[in-house]
């Protein structure tokens, strides 16, 4: 299935070996990893393109289905389980459906959703007519060609601190940053601090040596401070390139899924940048001025290399007097490409 502008292999949990390394070992073969043209298997060659989601009945009360999101590499053998996805959980509700976890609603359905990797839930919904899940529809959004029948996706509070390092502003090696974690552990770092405009292509980013070795630093040093421990093997956090907006948006963005540079922007990261942008002191106060979020919250565009999207979010505060997210809603899209069986190569 496509989910928002990613696209991953969406299993029922019970067509999967129940041991972790059995089936990453299986998943690996499945996507065609490590070769960094996955040629031998259903991965499209690009962490966007090499995603894994497992979907189960969920035995919480709070939702209706877990989903399990596992991020593939293209040319390491390594499955990761260290993040969320939002654009692949965009089809997870009529997955849910198709494959019956779910009773779909006369006109449209709504899935409540476990995120496995990190506790939090969502909800999405989605057209239902007739009881059978609608793709066509008229809904685009960047970074994926054509329409589609929207999903709209709603997440309530995340489950940990919206400040990981409980500060708005940290320093690293001389850079100020912003660490915050809506559902995704990003570091928002204006462009200009690292010596870059912020509204290069992805390629001329991923090309800059020296951009390279300063993001790494900030990283590395970052997931520390976040309590992440040592990233240097994990695909988080993300970091976050910001600067002025150029298109009408609240803020441009350049985000790396750690090492290369995102064509879009995650669902999540996106989440993660709408709230760090409405924090007075933070990263973003100067290269998005106008994009503090009051307390009845906002909808934001985010810029992006090929487009923009719009979230909306609402901030609160903790009773200790710390800001954290309280609701954040985007409208994404969702196809399902094919169903079938998948031969993996031998082991």
């Amino acid at each position: 299935m496509r989910g928002g502008t990613s696209k991953g292999a969406y299993f029922l949990a019970g067509d999967l070996p129940a041991q972790p390394a059995a089936r990453d070992a299986l998943l690996l073969r499945v996507m065609g990893s490590p070769d960094p043209r996955q040629i031998d298997g259903l991965g499209g060659a690009h962490p966007l393109t090499s995603k894994v989601a497992i979907v189960s009945r969920s035995a919480s009360p709070d939702a209706d289905v877990d989903y399990l999101f596992l991020q593939v590499a293209v040319e390491e053998p390594e499955v990761s389980d260290h993040q969320n996805c939002g654009n692949i959980l965009a089809g997870v509700g009529p997955f849910a459906v198709e494959r019956g976890l779910v009773a779909a609603g006369e006109a449209e359905t709504a899935v409540r959703i476990r995120m496995v990797n990190s506790g939090d839930l969502a909800t999405a919904t989605f057209p239902t007519p007739g009881g059978r899940v609608r793709y066509g529809g008229d809904v685009g959004i960047a970074g994926v060609p054509g329409t589609a029948a929207p999903v709209s996706v709603e997440f309530p509070c995340g489950a940990g601190p919206l400040l990981p390092t409980g500060r708005v502003r940290d320093v690293i090696g001389g850079t100020p940053v912003t660490c915050v974690d809506n559902g995704m552990p990003t570091v928002l770092v204006a462009a200009a601090s690292l010596g870059v405009s912020g509204y290069e292509s992805p390629g001329e980013l991923e090309g800059d040596a020296a951009l390279a070795g300063r993001l790494r630093e900030v990283r590395l040093a970052a997931g520390e401070l976040m309590g992440l421990g040592d990233v240097s093997g994990a695909t988080v956090p993300k970091v976050t390139l910001l600067s002025l907006p150029r298109f009408g948006g609240a803020v441009s963005t350049r985000t790396f899924i750690p090492v290369r540079c995102h064509t879009s922007i995650g669902v999540l990261g996106a989440a993660s940048v709408a709230a760090g942008l409405g924090l007075a002191g933070g990263v973003g106060e100067t290269v998005a001025p106008g994009a503090v979020v009051p307390s009845g919250g906002t909808r934001l565009r985010i810029e992006h290399p090929t487009g923009h999207l719009d979230i909306e979010t609402t901030l609160a505060t903790t009773p200790e007097g710390l800001p954290a997210a309280r609701r954040t809603a985007i409208v994404r899209t969702a196809r399902k490409i094919f169903d079938g069986t998948v031969f993996p190569a031998p082991a």
